[in-house]
């Protein structure tokens, strides 16, 4: 009989969240986002690569901010270009593989 008066108290589970680590985006905010690629491309640059006017008339930060959480469409190729603007960093970053011949002697 206590048996069953201790499950009856045992809240009900919550739901577990899911872990996010393939998940490139996991924990970087859209203000950041969008900050680091005007850092990296600039506001002209930025409008070259996706044509959207947030980000060639008049273009801020929270203006941008504003537009891309209202619009999915424009938000994924932000983070899009995004993630290729760190692939690219990581690139640069890494030191060039010595080729070796096919055969093992140089």
């Amino acid at each position: 009989m206590l048996q069953n008066t201790l499950m009856s108290e045992a809240p009900a589970p919550t739901s577990i969240p899911v872990p996010q680590a393939r998940n490139p985006l996991h924990g970087i905010t859209l203000e950041t986002i969008v900050t680091e690629l005007e850092a990296h491309y600039g506001w002209p640059g930025l409008a070259q690569r996706i044509n959207i006017r947030c980000f060639a008339s008049d273009p801020s930060v929270s203006s941008s901010l504003k537009f891309l959480r209202k619009t999915p469409w424009a938000r994924e190729k932000v983070e899009s270009l995004y993630l290729y603007m760190l692939r690219k960093k990581e690139q640069k970053s890494r030191p060039a593989a010595k080729a070796t011949r096919k055969y093992g002697y140089e």
